[in-house]
């Protein structure tokens, strides 16, 4: 909790111009959104999502785009598994969102970039 008051006092005596205000509220959100994940396991709704949709991507994405490319014999079709691996983490993660809101894990808030 001392870790999250300083932050917010941080924020209210920040004196910069709008553009570093909003860089240090991003900084300062991101900050907190990790203690509270760390220190109680909440997360913000969509994390898990968005987490393990560039997860998929590098972890399905990646392999199946090798292999479609290699049976194929044009490694043009690589580019055919980054979509099918972004859906299987999609998937993935709202199913992780979905369980956190059961268990009530999940804060009432979402982050947007």
């Amino acid at each position: 909790m001392n870790s999250i008051n300083q932050e917010i006092d941080k924020l209210n005596g920040f004196s910069g111009s709008d553009k570093e205000l909003l860089k240090q509220v991003r900084n300062s959100q991101s900050l907190i959104l990790s203690l509270v994940k760390k220190e109680l396991g909440l997360v913000p709704k969509g994390h898990f999502q968005t987490m393990w949709m560039a997860m998929g991507m590098a972890t399905f994405g990646i392999p199946f785009g090798v292999v479609f490319g290699l049976t194929l014999g044009n490694m043009a079709f690589f580019a055919i598994g980054i979509p099918i691996g972004m859906s299987i983490g999609l998937a993935i993660g709202a199913g992780m969102d979905k369980k956190a809101q059961e268990e009530g894990r999940q804060l009432d808030i979402e982050i947007k970039a």
